[in-house]
């Protein structure tokens, strides 16, 4: 999906400062969720100096994407995403395929889905235990969620609230706007139907309580009708002329320099950047600290091209290591997605607005003028969290993969709409994305060369596990059975965008091979363990293992669950897929993919 009014805005601006020779307090690399909450709480303090280092342009530039509905036009190939591609995943059947990251102040912030997740409890009292600092426990973390979180009325009122989520966990005086959708979309009755009617798709009013498990309401990062971006809240006007932090757009960091030796440890207090659109290279030094927000991708390619990294390979691509950790760029997780389609009766989808500049236009302009209307929502209104049976043979065979009882192994995304680009030419969709939410596979962030510009190598290992794979089909199973609820039976058409032609087990295998994609949530690159263990990349307080004056503040710091297909180093991952064939289950028939009930 492209918007005409996206393309006429993609031009980036000449917005630099004067290079500075000036020392910082405190140099952060990266103006995205992490870097800008840090420049916001660094700066509080007014004897701290603070420079920010954002590689693309100012959020101002693009006002078109405070239009929530529009973020899947945003990446990518666009002027605010990093444009990258990963290397041929053999799990997708050797596709290479796009991987966006948001370029510009705001960072990813600025162009995702805006659903707004707390995670699981299990997965935050696992990071206490494998950092050993219970600091990282959910209960711990309460404080910062509420210290963030603002929540706020939608646009379609307050009245709404206390049926959609439980307020009372919420924090309405932090400084994120959250909310939930602000418009009714045509499905949610049926949606809200479907799940009672089977049983299996339990309603639940609140999935950031810790248990993020059932279907209920997507909460969002809105104000009203608009995006919030940590740009707009973290570092809104107020914050950003602040006279105590400088903030240079453009500005693409290359390394971070040894700038010498304390307490035994190598130091690195010096930043190396260049201006797009200047080319040179400048450079910034930190009293204090450097800080590396720059991302899953980001930051290790930083770390890697600063001689921190892996010594024997380091030294292959000519880099002079200074510091091994071999688990720079190791460890990658990313949730692989799939957007599974149902042909519709009713012209009450949202696909013409993704296919028709005059309908584009007319809903922006009511947008605008009014602050109403379905632009107002993300791309889908309701979520849910899954898990597998406990007896199903996945978990008999191997074991769990997600971090405990209260975490998903796999996600619905419900939409009134086709959420893929580019859009059918014809026809009205049901879409629902089945996403792998505690995947197996594990990939890397490499160099390509020498040259500390040059894109990285980006391998996410999307289903690159049998198991993996296996848990994106019984998704799919389970949104099939979804649609089979009698709530659809006067909507639903039949399967669409290649769901159609599912007859097999061996033709599902090849459509999710070939329709899966990455819903862009990377995390484990620089990823922490416990002070002291040679694994891992930082300490729990995030400063780099070894290092003075060198910290990473972003989510490369999260290291999924270890699990089965790697236990001890060993790659189980040729044991072969353990999932019964449909066919082969008792009570079942080989029937799943048709559109009605059984």
């Amino acid at each position: 999906m492209r918007f005409s009014l996206l393309l006429s805005l993609t031009s980036l601006l000449s917005q630099t400062l004067a290079s500075t020779t000036d020392e910082f307090d405190f140099v952060i690399i990266g103006g995205g969720n992490a870097g800008a909450v840090l420049a916001n709480r660094l700066t509080e303090n007014p004897d701290y100096k603070v420079l920010l280092l954002e590689a693309g342009p100012s959020d101002l530039d693009f006002p078109v994407t405070d239009i929530p509905f529009i973020s899947p036009s945003l990446t990518p190939f666009t002027a605010l995403d990093w444009n990258y591609t990963t290397v041929p995943q053999p799990g997708l059947a050797g596709r290479s395929i796009p991987f966006p990251r948001g370029h510009g102040l705001g960072g990813s912030s600025l162009v995702n889905y805006l659903i707004y997740t707390r995670g699981s409890k299990d997965d935050f009292d696992r990071y206490a235990e494998v950092s050993d600092d219970p600091g990282w426990s959910w209960d711990s973390m309460q404080h910062y969620f509420y210290k963030n979180e603002n929540f706020t009325s939608p646009v379609e009122g307050a009245d709404v609230l206390d049926r959609k989520v439980d307020v009372e966990i919420h924090s309405m005086t932090g400084m994120m706007p959250v909310s939930v959708s602000g418009s009714a979309t045509p499905i949610d009755k049926r949606i809200l139907n479907a799940a009672a009617e089977l049983g299996e798709f339990k309603f639940t009013r609140e999935m950031n309580g810790g248990d993020v498990l059932g279907l209920g309401w997507i909460q969002l990062t809105t104000d009203g009708p608009k995006r919030s971006s940590v740009a707009s809240t973290y570092l809104g006007p107020k914050y950003r002329q602040r006279p105590n932090l400088q903030i240079i757009f453009g500005a693409q960091v290359s390394r971070v320099m040894q700038t010498g030796t304390e307490n035994e440890e190598p130091a690195f207090r010096c930043v190396e950047y260049r201006l797009r659109l200047g080319g040179s290279l400048r450079y910034a030094a930190a009293s204090k600290e450097v800080i590396s927000s720059a991302g899953t991708i980001g930051t290790p390619q930083i770390l890697l091209n600063s001689g921190i990294g892996d010594s024997k390979t380091l030294t292959e691509l000519g880099i002079e290591p200074l510091v091994h950790l071999p688990d720079v760029g190791e460890n990658l997780s990313d949730h692989p997605g799939v957007v599974n389609g149902w042909l519709v009766h009713p012209n009450t989808t949202y696909d013409d607005f993704a296919r028709d500049p005059v309908t584009q236009a007319e809903e922006i302009s009511k947008w605008a003028e009014t602050g109403k209307g379905f632009l107002v929502n993300t791309i889908s209104s309701h979520i849910a969290f899954m898990r597998l049976p406990d007896d199903n043979p996945l978990i008999t065979t191997y074991g769990d993969s997600a971090a405990g009882p209260k975490s998903a192994h796999y996600e619905f995304l419900i939409s009134n709409w086709l959420t893929v680009a580019p859009s059918p030419e014809t026809g009205h969709y049901l879409g629902i994305g089945t996403l792998v939410v505690s995947p197996t596979s594990r990939g890397s962030v490499k160099l390509r060369s020498a040259d500390p510009f040059a894109m990285p190598l980006i391998d996410p290992a999307l289903l690159k596990t049998p198991y993996d794979h296996a848990v994106m089909c019984e998704a799919i199973k389970a949104a099939q059975r979804f649609v089979s609820a009698s709530a659809w039976s006067d909507h639903v058409i039949g399967p669409a965008n290649g769901l159609e032609h599912v007859h097999s087990d061996e033709d599902l295998d090849k459509y999710v091979a070939e329709n899966a994609k990455t819903i862009f949530h990377p995390v484990g690159t620089a990823s922490m363990s416990k002070r002291g263990e040679k694994t891992g990349v930082v300490d729990p307080d995030l400063k780099v293992k070894g290092v003075a004056g060198l910290r990473v503040v972003d989510a490369s710091v999260l290291r999924a669950q270890e699990h089965f297909f790697l236990e001890n180093g060993v790659d189980t991952s040729k044991r072969g897929d353990v999932t019964p064939r449909w066919s082969e289950r008792p009570g079942k028939n080989n029937s799943w993919w048709r559109s009605g009930p059984e």
